[in-house]
């Protein structure tokens, strides 16, 4: 069944931790080490260890590929993505997300309906800002039209807005609350609020401010951790957390069961009190 008609359930009713899988440096990349066999029983293994751990579902990122092309990726790193995503899914059947760095929105909506994914990641996709790699334009007409085109309605659109490791000088007239209303507006299924970069927190007044503006779901997608979950609990109806699960806080490490045990038992004691 496609999750968006489980979208009341998921993100009302559970408030979903999704765990990001980090991909290794595929194949083409500076960083590859490693055969794509090795790749991909690393995402598997991953996943399992979630699953286990009561995560209600994953986010793929090749986070290592770097440094990151702007707006593309090339042919190798959507076929590797592809089998990473569909070996992921297989093995945790959890709801699962992708997100093709750096905004191969396109790229990821394709990798997506091949692998029978649940939703996309997606930057840029309303108004422009200036990233790390370049300067980024708005994509949700493409995209959509796009989704529409390979009949991926099932896949869900959830948007960075003002998002981390990007300046947005060129949009400081435009609070972050007329962003979230145009991403809304432009029919995205739900916008990721981050901080400033991996592993930094997103403002709270801020998240508060969006959820009361808006009808879709607004997503926490950095930053989160025990200490300040509770704060954007009431608003948020989901969260994304990668830095937070790896030893020592580090979204490089490896993956920690202490740190993910004690975050699930914060989780489990915010929605029992709430």
């Amino acid at each position: 069944m496609p999750l968006s008609l489980g979208l009341n359930a998921w993100f009302v009713d559970v408030k979903p931790i999704i765990g990001m899988i980090h991909v290794d440096s595929l194949p083409g990349t500076p960083g590859n080490r490693l055969p794509m066999e090795k790749i991909i029983d690393k995402a598997v293994a991953e996943a399992d260890l979630y699953s286990e751990m009561g995560i209600d579902g994953l986010m793929i990122e090749n986070m290592y590929d770097l440094p990151y092309i702007k707006g593309r990726c090339s042919p190798e790193i959507i076929a590797a993505m592809a089998v990473v995503a569909t070996n992921v899914k297989k093995a945790a059947r959890l709801p699962t997300g992708i997100q093709i760095l750096a905004g191969a929105n396109l790229e990821a909506m394709a990798v997506a309906k091949a692998a029978g994914l649940e939703f996309v990641r997606v930057e840029g996709y309303v108004f422009g800002h200036i990233a790390d790699e370049g300067y980024f334009d708005s994509c949700a007409g493409e995209l959509l039209r796009y989704r529409k085109m390979i009949e991926a309605e099932g896949v869900m659109v959830f948007t960075d807005i003002k998002k981390k490791h990007s300046s947005h000088a060129i949009t400081s007239d435009v609070d972050i609350v007329e962003t979230a209303k145009a991403a809304e507006f432009f029919k995205s299924d739900g916008v990721i609020l981050t901080g400033p970069a991996t592993g930094q927190p997103a403002n709270a007044t801020e998240a508060h401010d969006v959820a009361k503006a808006i009808q879709i779901p607004v997503l926490i997608g950095s930053g989160v951790v025990e200490a300040n979950l509770s704060d954007f609990w009431d608003s948020a109806s989901g969260f994304i957390v990668g830095s937070t699960f790896k030893k020592d806080g580090f979204w490089a490490n490896s993956l920690s069961r202490q740190r993910i045990s004690d975050f699930m038992k914060q989780v489990t004691r915010l929605r029992n009190t709430n």
